[in-house]
């Protein structure tokens, strides 16, 4: 048999294009960056006030301006320009902690590495409370240096140890924005089923 007989037929265009197409798609799907929660902490209680005020200055000016029916007004403009130094003194007073989202078998396997005890279990925990927290903290904290590399961050004994020092409030707004950067859905519009 010929090389020109053995030859394998080239598919139809058509179906070519549709394979192209879900070949980019898949490889966009692939790419997709996995969702960040911050947690903000300022500790300099002047700062926030500030910042708070500022928000408030521009709102009020903001709705003047509406009733008037006329564009920024003077006043306006110059509570937008407080609102930038106050969030800039707020940014540069503050410290950042980012938690990224963990792939599904990665948070499966944390979940089952701290299983609740059968007494938490009866209470409707789905991972012991006494241990998971500072587990799932570690696990997702994400730190980057001064160029945007990821360097290391908190290890399981730091997040345990913040936990313990911290208040109530603030130990559950860190474990909150741990929990919740894997609860992000980025999905706009899910649909199910067909009519």
């Amino acid at each position: 048999m010929s090389a020109a007989a053995r030859s394998v037929p080239s598919p139809p265009a058509e179906a070519v294009a549709r394979d192209a197409h879900w070949a980019r798609k898949l490889a966009r799907l692939r790419a997709r960056q996995l969702p960040e929660q911050t947690l903000r902490i300022c500790d300099d209680l002047a700062v926030k006030k500030r910042l708070e005020q500022a928000k408030l200055d521009v709102a009020r000016c903001r709705v003047a301006d509406a009733e008037a029916e006329r564009a920024a007004s003077p006043e306006t403009e110059r509570a937008e320009q407080n609102l930038a130094a106050a969030q800039a003194a707020f940014d540069e007073a503050s410290l950042t902690l980012t938690f990224k989202a963990l792939p599904r078998p990665v948070l499966d396997g944390l979940i089952k590495r701290f299983p609740p005890t059968e007494e938490q279990a009866e209470e409707g925990d789905a991972w012991n409370p006494e241990s998971f927290p500072a587990a799932l903290i570690a696990a997702a904290h994400v730190e980057r240096d001064a160029s945007g590399q990821t360097v290391e961050g908190l290890s399981e004994e730091e997040a345990q140890e913040l936990l313990d020092s911290w208040s109530v409030a603030e130990s559950n707004a860190l474990f909150a924005a741990a929990w919740q950067a894997q609860q992000i859905s980025r999905a706009s519009t899910v649909e199910l089923g067909k009519d």
